[in-house]
């Protein structure tokens, strides 16, 4: 590795200038980069409600509705204002009272199925039907058109709505949050390092990194807003130790080979590399193991997160070597004092009383283990929202005005006698929660022949293949009530043809609930695995891998516990995403002391006293550095994010790194002491060595 360390320090120009111009084709990737704000798109394919969609699709040119509640409208404008929406480009069809029965019928004499279903408290709901999926651009463009269209008079509520909510949020803030989150990282660098430029040099070739990732996303079909939002912070909290680990090694070499930088940089290159490829490889392993699961968006997040490590694993021994170098004189120049101090004192004074501890580590094992299995997750993407926004006030407005929270579509397939869907129709409405349902035979009756249905409505509702029936309900999605309700009505369409299927936001998020109990078992599984056997290697131990891994396991446990005890509920995809890249970022903290202490066993030859306080004397200001950075990268972010998800994600992020950060330094050392003997014997390089176990 040196050679190649000789080879970067000898073309570094070169290298920089490459670099800089590699920033045009992946800045221009980056901004090209398709971004999907429906989560729900990222469900199996192979799900019966996601297919159920697609054939929605094919059958009918539709993909995607909204409910639309327009308030004290007479008659004639709310018949005007829906032939306006109708003009809407890529709007396929809206349902209104109309499409069943004239409007010069009076209100009072309407039939009392259409009254209730289309009229309540001064209001009037109309379906708006979509010719393209959920969250394609052209329907996102549409809501934006029929917003303009309705300003004041109507509310617009649905998935589509929500969706097209979350792309304006996001895009508003999306660069804020790289911003906070460097600046706030600037400023811990800046406490932490002992020269004023550095920082700014570290977070240049991070960003460099960063744009390199998200430039070469161009392979993928599209990146989720989440993984848009949370990559870039994710990245540099992640690789930021990179950069300091290369600094120090080159300062180190700068004292031994005072006749060359550019030697001492060769030398400087070859050790990170060596130290910062292991380290990199359990990150990388944490996010390889959201690959497994079955909803898209995990292999969608872990995949742009693993090419963000290796990325900045590149880029710290190539870019930055060369903007060190160049930059030398001005980085001796800003020099001060170290602001941090010396940690020889409250290191020994921890290690001292280890005891406490380990007790203390203890008391909380039970608690922690108890409140990370029994938090609440919600699956509703709605509910991550702020209730000011439009599509909120539109799904408020329909609970308070019509006493209804959600509706689902029934594709009923084949030929079907009337009484056979009338009876379809009675059951369906007898299910708890079920407000109505409308559909050809909802209104006419069974001794009404199909032939008097007009012709609008029937185009509207059925194909060759299938019939569409519009479910109304009064529960909220991604509820116990409702998740009962979507079983109940999937039975009840099953038992008239196995083909049929009951499809909508509802169903598409109670599958969804059920993936993530698999999911969530699974990448655990597999990130603690692949990192175990990373150690395992590392160390050639048995034991070591056991320690590290429980140690970093309880920070997790703690970490999930405290929304249990502080009674708020967790979005699913943070639950399952949290664990493995907790353990993955910052095992590397446990992995760094123990690191220290097996060699000065091993290599030393200290005995088991000396070899921790040394451990953790020489570890402490990285672990306390490379934690207090990562909190800084998502802290600012969940303060500042009106998105829950995110917000959410990055105060679980930054409370873990903490956690992680006084788990290590304070329980590691105790656990190393009172498991010692038991490293020794199992750890292959301490037996070959003869370490001896003292009492």
């Amino acid at each position: 590795m040196l050679k190649v360390g000789k080879f970067i320090t000898k073309f570094r120009y070169v290298i920089l200038v490459l670099a800089v111009l590699l920033l045009i084709p992946c800045g221009k990737g980056y901004i090209d980069t398709k971004i999907n704000y429906d989560i729900l798109s990222y469900l199996p394919g192979s799900l019966e409600t996601v297919e159920g969609m697609d054939k929605m699709v094919e059958e009918f040119g539709m993909g995607a509705f909204s409910m639309v509640v327009v308030d004290n409208l007479e008659k004639k404008d709310a018949a005007k204002l829906e032939t306006e929406m109708e003009g809407v480009e890529h709007v396929a069809d809206v349902l209104w009272v109309d499409d069943f029965l004239d409007t010069s019928v009076p209100e009072s004499m309407l039939p009392k199925k259409i009254k209730n279903t289309f009229y309540k408290n001064d209001s009037t709901l109309m379906v708006v039907l979509f010719d393209n999926t959920t969250s394609a651009d052209e329907t996102m463009t549409a809501i934006q058109e029929l917003r303009k269209i309705v300003k004041k008079n109507a509310f617009i509520g649905g998935m589509s709505s929500v969706v097209t909510d979350i792309k304006d949020l996001v895009e508003s803030e999306m660069m804020i949050y790289v911003l906070i989150a460097a600046l706030l990282v600037l400023l811990v660098l800046e406490v932490v390092m002992d020269s004023y430029i550095t920082p700014f040099i570290f977070l240049l070739n991070i960003g460099m990194a960063i744009v390199y990732n998200m430039g070469s996303n161009f392979f993928l079909k599209d990146v989720s807003y989440l993984t848009e939002a949370l990559a870039a912070i994710m990245q540099l909290a992640c690789t930021m130790d990179y950069s300091i680990f290369l600094l120090d090694s080159y300062r180190a070499n700068k004292e031994k080979y005072k006749d060359s930088n550019i030697r001492a940089m060769s030398h400087a290159i070859s050790n990170t590399f060596v130290s910062v490829s292991a380290s990199s490889l359990t990150t990388v392993a944490g996010f390889a193991a959201l690959m497994v699961m079955s909803f898209g968006l995990g292999g969608n997040i872990g995949v742009v997160m693993m090419k963000g490590v290796l990325i900045g694993v590149l880029t710290c021994i190539t870019v930055l070597p060369a903007w060190i170098l160049l930059l030398d004189k001005w980085i001796e120049k800003t020099t001060h004092k170290h602001l941090m101090g010396n940690m020889e004192k409250p290191s020994r004074f921890i290690v001292k009383h280890r005891w406490i501890f380990l007790v203390v580590f203890a008391l909380l094992l039970i608690p922690a283990a108890y409140g990370s299995n029994h938090y609440k997750q919600y699956f509703n993407i709605a509910k991550s929202l702020p209730s000011t926004l439009p599509s909120s006030v539109a799904n408020d407005k329909l609970k308070e005005n019509f006493d209804m929270a959600s509706m689902h579509i029934v594709m009923l397939k084949g030929e079907h006698s009337a009484k056979e869907k009338t009876e379809l129709i009675d059951k369906m409405e007898e299910v708890d929660g079920v407000k109505y349902v409308l559909g050809l035979n909802s209104l006419i009756g069974p001794m009404i022949p199909e032939s008097m249905i007009p012709n609008n409505l029937k185009s509207m509702l059925k194909s060759d293949n299938y019939e569409l029936m519009f479910v109304g309900s009064d529960y909220d999605n991604a509820t116990d009530p409702m998740n009962q309700q979507v079983k109940e009505l999937t039975q009840l369409v099953k038992d008239v043809d196995q083909d049929s299927a009951l499809i909508g936001e509802a169903p598409l998020m109670s599958d969804l609930a059920d993936l993530t109990v698999v999911d969530q078992r699974n990448v655990n599984i597999l990130s603690i695995g692949a990192i175990m056997i990373i150690i395992l290697l590392s160390f050639k131990s048995i034991s070591l891998p056991l320690i590290l891994v429980a140690v970093i396991e309880l920070a997790i446990n703690i970490n999930m516990a405290v929304p249990f005890y502080m009674n708020s509920d967790v979005a699913f995809i943070a639950s399952v995403v949290i664990g493995t890249i907790q353990l993955g970022s910052t095992v590397d903290y446990a992995i760094l002391m123990t690191s220290h202490y097996h060699k000065a066993r091993t290599v030393s030859g200290m005995n088991k006293k000396d070899s921790i306080l040394k451990a953790h004397e020489l570890s402490m200001p990285s672990i306390l550095t490379s934690g207090m950075c990562f909190f800084a990268a998502t802290f600012g972010v969940s303060m500042y994010s009106k998105i829950d998800i995110i917000k959410q994600i990055c105060t679980l992020l930054s409370r873990g790194a903490v956690i992680s950060m006084i788990t290590v330094i304070g329980l590691l050392p105790a656990a190393l002491w009172l498991l010692d003997p038991v490293i020794i014997r199992s750890s292959w390089d301490m037996i070959k060595a003869g370490v001896k176990n003292q009492k």
